[in-house]
């Protein structure tokens, strides 16, 4: 497919597309496509083997969701990512509590939060909605903390691209996801 357009392109379909450009959205969207794609797959593979959502499901689901939803005036690349890091979480999250209220109680074992960069153990149901909540609690603490966690673990943003979206300096982000990993870590054994 070639190169991705930079941030400037990007941006500058966002504000197209805020103005009533069907057609610059449908731009963005074929070319953040692929970079969603990979961040829904990351997230994919921390989940069960038997996970039934796919990749393509996920980012399907995202579009329906941005598109459907309320107008949200997206500022830049950065602010597009972090919102699709959110409705990302909520899609795993949504799909982990409709399972679980499909089945409860499935015996699967704890698998602990606790490698350094990226959590990338399995994940259950049970433990995504466990994280969502644990991620609410941490939301009201540390705001921030747990905005750096959202897009960090569901959106896969590298720490230089959270420390853009949030607007703060690259050592608040290694602090702040740091802290929250430590946090988390705790609440949820």
């Amino acid at each position: 497919m070639g190169t991705v357009p930079d941030t400037a392109a990007i941006t500058q379909w966002l504000g197209q597309w805020r103005a009533g450009d069907i057609g610059a959205r449908d731009r963005l969207f074929a070319v953040v496509h692929p970079e969603l794609r990979q961040v829904a797959a990351r997230l994919l593979r921390r989940e069960r083997p038997d996970h039934t959502l796919e990749p393509n499901a996920v980012v399907n689901e995202l579009y329906l969701r941005l598109i459907g939803g309320h107008a949200v005036s997206y500022q830049d690349r950065a602010h597009f990512f972090a919102l699709a890091a959110q409705t990302m979480r909520r899609v795993l999250v949504d799909h982990a509590r409709a399972r679980v209220a499909d089945k409860r109680g499935a015996g699967v074992p704890h698998v602990p939060l606790s490698e350094a960069d990226g959590w990338s153990a399995a994940v259950s149901c049970e433990q995504l909605i466990d994280l969502d909540s644990e991620l609410a609690a941490l939301a009201t603490a540390d705001p921030r903390a747990a905005r750096v966690v959202e897009l960090r673990f569901f959106g896969g943003l590298r720490e230089e691209d959270v420390a853009e979206a949030l607007g703060v300096s690259l050592i608040t982000v290694k602090r702040d996801w740091k802290a929250a990993r430590a946090w988390l870590a705790t609440r949820l054994q």
